[in-house]
Protein backbone atom coordinates (compact mmCIF):
# COMPACT_ATOMS: atom_id res chain seq x y z
CA UNK A 1 0.00 0.00 0.00
CA UNK A 2 1.44 3.51 -1.51
CA UNK A 3 1.27 6.07 1.85
CA UNK A 4 -1.49 8.87 0.88
CA UNK A 5 -1.57 12.29 2.03
CA UNK A 6 -4.98 12.49 3.36
CA UNK A 7 -7.26 15.46 4.72
CA UNK A 8 -9.76 15.00 7.67
CA UNK A 9 -11.91 18.47 8.38
CA UNK A 10 -13.08 18.45 11.78
CA UNK A 11 -11.09 17.74 14.97
CA UNK A 12 -14.32 16.23 16.84
CA UNK A 13 -14.54 12.07 17.32
CA UNK A 14 -15.10 11.56 13.98
CA UNK A 15 -12.12 13.00 12.24
CA UNK A 16 -10.25 12.37 15.63
CA UNK A 17 -11.11 8.58 15.01
CA UNK A 18 -10.60 8.57 11.13
CA UNK A 19 -7.50 10.23 11.43
CA UNK A 20 -5.73 8.27 14.27
CA UNK A 21 -6.35 4.98 12.52
CA UNK A 22 -5.36 6.58 9.01
CA UNK A 23 -2.02 7.41 10.77
CA UNK A 24 -1.32 4.35 12.38
CA UNK A 25 -1.63 2.25 9.04
CA UNK A 26 1.05 4.81 7.59
CA UNK A 27 -0.50 7.78 5.86
CA UNK A 28 0.42 11.54 6.76
CA UNK A 29 -2.84 13.45 8.01
CA UNK A 30 -3.67 16.40 8.27
CA UNK A 31 -6.94 17.58 10.49
CA UNK A 32 -8.38 20.88 10.82
CA UNK A 33 -11.17 22.38 12.64
CA UNK A 34 -12.24 26.28 12.36
CA UNK A 35 -12.44 26.23 15.89
CA UNK A 36 -10.04 27.03 17.98
CA UNK A 37 -9.89 23.76 19.86
CA UNK A 38 -10.26 20.44 19.60
CA UNK A 39 -13.15 18.14 20.56
CA UNK A 40 -15.80 19.28 18.29
CA UNK A 41 -19.31 19.60 20.49
CA UNK A 42 -17.84 17.68 23.09
CA UNK A 43 -15.44 19.63 23.91
CA UNK A 44 -14.42 19.76 27.89
CA UNK A 45 -12.51 22.50 29.73
CA UNK A 46 -11.38 23.55 33.10
CA UNK A 47 -13.16 26.66 34.89
CA UNK A 48 -10.44 28.98 36.11
CA UNK A 49 -11.81 30.05 39.13
CA UNK A 50 -13.70 26.79 40.69
CA UNK A 51 -11.80 23.82 38.73
CA UNK A 52 -15.13 22.54 37.56
CA UNK A 53 -14.18 20.55 34.27
CA UNK A 54 -17.19 21.84 32.04
CA UNK A 55 -18.91 20.26 29.11
CA UNK A 56 -18.53 23.27 26.53
CA UNK A 57 -21.39 22.39 24.53
CA UNK A 58 -23.66 20.64 26.77
CA UNK A 59 -23.57 17.06 28.54
CA UNK A 60 -21.99 14.49 27.00
CA UNK A 61 -22.48 10.77 28.62
CA UNK A 62 -20.59 7.81 27.38
CA UNK A 63 -22.84 4.80 26.93
CA UNK A 64 -22.54 1.61 24.97
CA UNK A 65 -22.97 -1.98 24.17
CA UNK A 66 -20.73 -1.71 21.67
CA UNK A 67 -17.35 -3.66 23.51
CA UNK A 68 -14.50 -2.86 20.42
CA UNK A 69 -15.80 1.03 21.16
CA UNK A 70 -15.38 0.54 24.98
CA UNK A 71 -12.21 -0.94 24.83
CA UNK A 72 -11.08 1.68 21.87
CA UNK A 73 -12.09 4.95 24.17
CA UNK A 74 -10.43 3.17 27.62
CA UNK A 75 -6.94 3.17 24.98
CA UNK A 76 -7.06 6.71 25.25
CA UNK A 77 -9.24 7.83 28.70
CA UNK A 78 -9.65 6.30 32.19
CA UNK A 79 -13.60 5.89 32.06
CA UNK A 80 -14.86 6.18 35.42
CA UNK A 81 -18.58 4.82 36.03
CA UNK A 82 -21.50 7.58 35.44
CA UNK A 83 -25.09 7.09 35.85
CA UNK A 84 -27.06 9.30 34.39
CA UNK A 85 -30.17 10.33 36.44
CA UNK A 86 -32.17 12.86 35.21
CA UNK A 87 -34.69 14.79 37.51
CA UNK A 88 -37.75 17.16 36.02
CA UNK A 89 -39.19 20.01 37.66
CA UNK A 90 -43.02 19.71 36.29
CA UNK A 91 -47.01 20.11 37.03
CA UNK A 92 -48.22 16.98 38.84
CA UNK A 93 -52.50 16.45 38.42
CA UNK A 94 -53.12 18.56 41.26
CA UNK A 95 -51.67 21.76 39.94
CA UNK A 96 -48.23 21.38 42.46
CA UNK A 97 -45.19 21.55 41.00
CA UNK A 98 -42.49 18.69 41.94
CA UNK A 99 -39.64 16.53 41.23
CA UNK A 100 -39.52 13.58 39.32
CA UNK A 101 -37.64 11.07 37.89
CA UNK A 102 -36.65 10.81 34.71
CA UNK A 103 -37.10 8.33 32.31
CA UNK A 104 -40.73 7.61 33.72
CA UNK A 105 -40.17 4.49 36.44
CA UNK A 106 -42.49 2.89 39.12
CA UNK A 107 -41.36 5.58 41.46
CA UNK A 108 -42.41 8.49 39.27
CA UNK A 109 -45.71 6.75 38.71
CA UNK A 110 -46.34 6.30 42.06
CA UNK A 111 -45.22 10.11 43.14
CA UNK A 112 -47.14 11.84 39.91
CA UNK A 113 -50.78 9.75 40.76
CA UNK A 114 -49.98 9.70 44.71
CA UNK A 115 -50.48 5.54 44.52
CA UNK A 116 -48.35 2.90 46.14
CA UNK A 117 -48.51 0.11 43.01
CA UNK A 118 -46.41 -3.00 42.65
CA UNK A 119 -44.56 -3.39 39.09
CA UNK A 120 -47.69 -5.40 37.49
CA UNK A 121 -50.68 -2.95 39.13
CA UNK A 122 -48.47 -0.05 37.72
CA UNK A 123 -48.26 -1.78 34.09
CA UNK A 124 -51.85 -2.36 34.16
CA UNK A 125 -53.11 1.08 35.64
CA UNK A 126 -51.02 2.87 32.62
CA UNK A 127 -52.07 0.28 30.04
CA UNK A 128 -55.61 -0.32 30.80
CA UNK A 129 -56.44 2.99 32.15
CA UNK A 130 -54.20 6.00 31.36
CA UNK A 131 -52.68 4.55 27.46
CA UNK A 132 -55.01 5.75 24.52
CA UNK A 133 -56.04 2.46 22.98
CA UNK A 134 -57.87 3.69 19.92
CA UNK A 135 -54.52 4.78 18.73
CA UNK A 136 -53.97 1.47 16.86
CA UNK A 137 -51.15 2.85 14.84
CA UNK A 138 -49.22 5.92 16.07
CA UNK A 139 -48.09 8.18 13.27
CA UNK A 140 -46.71 11.38 15.42
CA UNK A 141 -44.76 12.16 19.03
CA UNK A 142 -47.98 12.97 20.38
CA UNK A 143 -49.95 9.92 19.23
CA UNK A 144 -46.84 7.42 20.37
CA UNK A 145 -46.80 9.70 23.75
CA UNK A 146 -50.54 8.79 24.24
CA UNK A 147 -50.56 5.81 23.29
CA UNK A 148 -47.58 4.93 25.94
CA UNK A 149 -48.35 6.59 28.61
CA UNK A 150 -51.61 8.51 28.58
CA UNK A 151 -52.57 12.31 28.47
CA UNK A 152 -51.52 13.24 31.80
CA UNK A 153 -47.54 11.91 31.90
CA UNK A 154 -47.45 12.99 28.71
CA UNK A 155 -48.63 16.59 28.97
CA UNK A 156 -46.14 16.22 32.49
CA UNK A 157 -43.09 15.61 31.29
CA UNK A 158 -42.96 15.18 27.60
CA UNK A 159 -45.18 17.66 25.72
CA UNK A 160 -44.31 21.80 27.00
CA UNK A 161 -40.12 20.07 27.39
CA UNK A 162 -40.69 19.02 23.31
CA UNK A 163 -41.85 22.44 22.04
CA UNK A 164 -39.44 24.22 23.64
CA UNK A 165 -36.76 21.68 22.14
CA UNK A 166 -37.59 21.47 18.74
CA UNK A 167 -40.10 24.36 18.24
CA UNK A 168 -42.92 22.43 16.93
CA UNK A 169 -45.93 20.93 18.15
CA UNK A 170 -45.61 17.12 19.38
CA UNK A 171 -47.91 16.76 16.55
CA UNK A 172 -46.22 17.27 14.05
CA UNK A 173 -42.40 15.49 15.33
CA UNK A 174 -42.64 11.98 14.00
CA UNK A 175 -43.25 9.04 16.73
CA UNK A 176 -39.73 7.39 16.25
CA UNK A 177 -38.48 10.63 18.36
CA UNK A 178 -40.66 9.13 21.18
CA UNK A 179 -39.94 5.25 20.54
CA UNK A 180 -35.94 5.94 22.36
CA UNK A 181 -38.00 6.77 25.92
CA UNK A 182 -38.69 3.75 27.68
CA UNK A 183 -41.26 3.20 30.70
CA UNK A 184 -40.25 0.84 33.42
CA UNK A 185 -41.96 -0.78 35.61
CA UNK A 186 -39.40 -0.94 38.64
CA UNK A 187 -37.31 1.42 40.69
CA UNK A 188 -34.82 1.79 37.68
CA UNK A 189 -34.05 5.56 37.29
CA UNK A 190 -30.62 5.41 35.51
CA UNK A 191 -31.48 6.89 32.41
CA UNK A 192 -29.51 4.88 29.33
CA UNK A 193 -29.92 0.75 29.79
CA UNK A 194 -26.38 0.00 28.04
CA UNK A 195 -23.69 -2.50 29.75
CA UNK A 196 -21.05 0.37 29.50
CA UNK A 197 -21.55 3.48 30.80
CA UNK A 198 -19.16 6.15 32.27
CA UNK A 199 -17.27 9.40 31.94
CA UNK A 200 -13.69 10.08 30.54
CA UNK A 201 -11.72 11.22 33.84
CA UNK A 202 -10.06 14.18 32.38
CA UNK A 203 -12.71 14.71 29.56
CA UNK A 204 -13.19 13.96 26.54
CA UNK A 205 -10.81 17.02 25.43
CA UNK A 206 -7.70 15.25 26.78
CA UNK A 207 -9.00 12.15 25.52
CA UNK A 208 -9.32 13.22 22.21
CA UNK A 209 -6.08 15.14 22.38
CA UNK A 210 -4.52 11.63 22.97
CA UNK A 211 -6.30 10.06 20.00
CA UNK A 212 -4.43 13.09 17.86
CA UNK A 213 -1.07 12.29 19.43
CA UNK A 214 0.59 10.50 16.98
CA UNK A 215 3.51 11.87 14.95
CA UNK A 216 1.65 11.21 11.31
CA UNK A 217 -0.89 13.82 12.37
CA UNK A 218 -0.65 17.70 11.85
CA UNK A 219 -3.32 19.58 13.15
CA UNK A 220 -4.15 22.73 11.75
CA UNK A 221 -6.96 24.77 14.34
CA UNK A 222 -8.49 28.06 13.26
CA UNK A 223 -8.88 26.99 9.76
CA UNK A 224 -11.43 27.22 7.92
CA UNK A 225 -11.78 24.57 5.16
CA UNK A 226 -12.88 25.22 1.36
CA UNK A 227 -13.37 22.71 -1.23
CA UNK A 228 -10.04 24.03 -2.86
CA UNK A 229 -8.09 22.92 -0.07
CA UNK A 230 -8.62 19.13 -1.15
CA UNK A 231 -6.64 19.84 -3.89
CA UNK A 232 -3.57 18.33 -2.37
CA UNK A 233 -4.75 15.76 -0.94
CA UNK A 234 -5.68 11.98 -1.94
CA UNK A 235 -8.96 12.12 0.06
CA UNK A 236 -10.81 13.94 2.10
CA UNK A 237 -13.08 13.05 5.10
CA UNK A 238 -15.74 15.73 5.86
CA UNK A 239 -17.78 15.92 9.09
CA UNK A 240 -18.69 19.21 8.89
CA UNK A 241 -22.45 20.23 7.68
CA UNK A 242 -23.57 18.54 4.67
CA UNK A 243 -24.71 21.77 2.57
CA UNK A 244 -21.77 23.59 4.41
CA UNK A 245 -19.68 21.71 1.77
CA UNK A 246 -21.75 22.60 -1.23
CA UNK A 247 -22.04 26.25 -0.19
CA UNK A 248 -25.21 25.69 0.56
CA UNK A 249 -26.09 26.20 -3.10
CA UNK A 250 -29.38 24.61 -2.67
CA UNK A 251 -30.54 26.29 0.55
CA UNK A 252 -30.01 25.49 4.36
CA UNK A 253 -30.96 22.02 5.86
CA UNK A 254 -32.33 22.94 9.29
CA UNK A 255 -30.95 22.19 12.67
CA UNK A 256 -31.90 23.27 16.17
CA UNK A 257 -29.20 24.96 18.13
CA UNK A 258 -28.65 25.61 21.69
CA UNK A 259 -27.79 29.13 23.77
CA UNK A 260 -26.06 28.61 27.14
CA UNK A 261 -27.08 31.25 30.32
CA UNK A 262 -23.85 29.97 32.86
CA UNK A 263 -24.46 31.26 36.25
CA UNK A 264 -22.29 30.57 39.52
CA UNK A 265 -23.26 29.53 42.89
CA UNK A 266 -21.15 28.33 45.92
CA UNK A 267 -22.29 25.14 46.88
CA UNK A 268 -24.63 22.53 45.64
CA UNK A 269 -27.42 24.64 43.65
CA UNK A 270 -29.94 21.40 42.43
CA UNK A 271 -28.28 18.17 43.46
CA UNK A 272 -27.81 16.48 40.43
CA UNK A 273 -25.96 17.24 36.88
CA UNK A 274 -29.47 17.29 35.03
CA UNK A 275 -32.76 19.17 35.60
CA UNK A 276 -35.15 19.12 32.87
CA UNK A 277 -38.28 21.93 33.24
CA UNK A 278 -41.59 20.40 31.63
CA UNK A 279 -43.72 23.12 31.52
CA UNK A 280 -44.07 25.43 28.22
CA UNK A 281 -43.86 28.26 30.67
CA UNK A 282 -40.51 28.17 31.76
CA UNK A 283 -38.35 28.80 28.96
CA UNK A 284 -35.36 27.04 29.45
CA UNK A 285 -35.18 22.95 28.61
CA UNK A 286 -33.18 22.57 31.44
CA UNK A 287 -30.04 22.97 34.34
CA UNK A 288 -27.16 21.35 33.81
CA UNK A 289 -24.97 22.09 37.26
CA UNK A 290 -21.47 20.35 35.52
CA UNK A 291 -19.50 19.59 38.58
CA UNK A 292 -22.06 16.34 38.99
CA UNK A 293 -20.63 14.94 35.74
CA UNK A 294 -17.37 13.63 37.91
CA UNK A 295 -18.64 12.59 40.80
CA UNK A 296 -15.31 11.61 41.86
CA UNK A 297 -14.10 15.28 41.85
CA UNK A 298 -14.91 17.73 44.90
CA UNK A 299 -15.59 21.82 43.95
CA UNK A 300 -17.01 23.81 46.47
CA UNK A 301 -18.07 26.38 43.40
CA UNK A 302 -20.52 25.44 41.06
CA UNK A 303 -20.66 26.17 37.39
CA UNK A 304 -24.49 25.56 36.06
CA UNK A 305 -26.16 26.42 32.57
CA UNK A 306 -29.36 27.29 31.30
CA UNK A 307 -29.86 25.71 28.17
CA UNK A 308 -32.45 27.37 25.78
CA UNK A 309 -32.96 25.58 21.99
CA UNK A 310 -33.73 27.92 19.22
CA UNK A 311 -33.85 27.18 15.61
CA UNK A 312 -30.25 27.49 14.24
CA UNK A 313 -29.45 30.80 11.61
CA UNK A 314 -25.92 31.06 9.49
CA UNK A 315 -23.02 31.69 11.92
CA UNK A 316 -24.87 29.18 14.92
CA UNK A 317 -23.46 25.95 16.09
CA UNK A 318 -25.46 23.63 14.44
CA UNK A 319 -26.62 20.57 17.56
CA UNK A 320 -29.57 18.40 16.26
CA UNK A 321 -30.60 18.00 12.28
CA UNK A 322 -34.81 18.29 12.05
CA UNK A 323 -35.73 15.77 9.48
CA UNK A 324 -38.70 16.98 9.00
CA UNK A 325 -40.59 15.76 5.44
CA UNK A 326 -40.25 19.23 4.14
CA UNK A 327 -36.04 18.22 4.54
CA UNK A 328 -35.93 14.79 2.87
CA UNK A 329 -36.16 16.02 -0.72
CA UNK A 330 -33.48 18.53 0.38
CA UNK A 331 -31.16 16.32 1.22
CA UNK A 332 -31.84 13.62 -0.81
CA UNK A 333 -30.92 16.46 -3.52
CA UNK A 334 -27.49 17.01 -1.84
CA UNK A 335 -27.11 13.29 -1.42
CA UNK A 336 -26.91 13.40 -5.69
CA UNK A 337 -24.48 15.89 -5.81
CA UNK A 338 -22.14 14.23 -2.72
CA UNK A 339 -22.37 11.04 -4.75
CA UNK A 340 -21.04 12.91 -7.63
CA UNK A 341 -18.15 14.35 -5.38
CA UNK A 342 -14.63 12.54 -5.80
CA UNK A 343 -12.59 11.98 -3.47
CA UNK A 344 -14.45 12.70 0.02
CA UNK A 345 -16.85 11.09 2.56
CA UNK A 346 -19.00 12.47 4.20
CA UNK A 347 -18.63 11.23 8.31
CA UNK A 348 -20.42 12.08 11.39
CA UNK A 349 -22.99 13.74 12.77
CA UNK A 350 -23.46 16.74 10.37
CA UNK A 351 -21.87 15.60 7.69
CA UNK A 352 -24.35 12.77 7.01
CA UNK A 353 -27.57 14.94 8.67
CA UNK A 354 -28.30 12.34 11.44
CA UNK A 355 -28.98 12.37 15.16
CA UNK A 356 -25.64 9.65 16.08
CA UNK A 357 -24.28 9.10 19.88
CA UNK A 358 -20.98 9.26 20.58
CA UNK A 359 -20.53 5.38 20.19
CA UNK A 360 -22.30 5.41 17.29
CA UNK A 361 -19.48 8.54 15.80
CA UNK A 362 -16.60 6.41 16.90
CA UNK A 363 -18.10 2.87 15.41
CA UNK A 364 -18.77 4.25 12.09
CA UNK A 365 -15.37 6.37 11.97
CA UNK A 366 -13.65 3.02 12.40
CA UNK A 367 -15.22 1.40 10.11
CA UNK A 368 -15.14 4.04 7.48
CA UNK A 369 -11.00 4.25 7.70
CA UNK A 370 -11.04 0.48 7.50
CA UNK A 371 -12.83 0.33 4.46
CA UNK A 372 -10.37 3.44 3.12
CA UNK A 373 -7.82 1.37 3.89
CA UNK A 374 -8.82 -2.14 2.42
CA UNK A 375 -9.86 0.06 -0.64
CA UNK A 376 -6.36 1.41 -0.89
CA UNK A 377 -4.78 -1.90 -0.50
CA UNK A 378 -7.13 -3.44 -2.65
CA UNK A 379 -6.02 -0.29 -5.00
CA UNK A 380 -9.73 -1.12 -6.95
CA UNK A 381 -12.97 1.05 -6.72
CA UNK A 382 -13.49 4.07 -4.37
CA UNK A 383 -15.03 5.10 -0.84
CA UNK A 384 -18.44 5.68 -1.13
CA UNK A 385 -19.61 9.56 -0.31
CA UNK A 386 -20.86 8.58 2.64
CA UNK A 387 -19.98 5.52 5.47
CA UNK A 388 -24.19 5.35 6.21
CA UNK A 389 -26.37 6.97 4.09
CA UNK A 390 -28.11 9.78 5.36
CA UNK A 391 -31.58 9.35 3.92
Amino acid sequence: MTSQKLLCVGAGLSGAVIGRYLAEAGHAVTILDARAHIGGNCHTERDAETGVNVHVYGPHIFHTDDSEVWDYVNRFARFLPYKNRVKTTSLGPDGERGVFSLPINLHTINQFFGRVMRPAEARAFITEEQADTSIADPQTFEEQALRFVGRDLYEAFFKGYTIKQWGLPPSALPASILKRLPVRFNYDDNYFFHKFQGMPEEGYTAMIAKILDHPSISLQLDTRFSRDMGAGYGHVFYSGPLDGYFNYELGRLSYRTLDFERFDYQGDYQGCAVMNYGEEAVPYTRITEHKHFAPWESHEGSVCYREFSRAAEPGDTPYYPIRQVEEKALLADYVALAEQTEGVTFVGRLGTYRYLDMDVTIREALECARGFVATAQAEAGRMPPFFTSPC
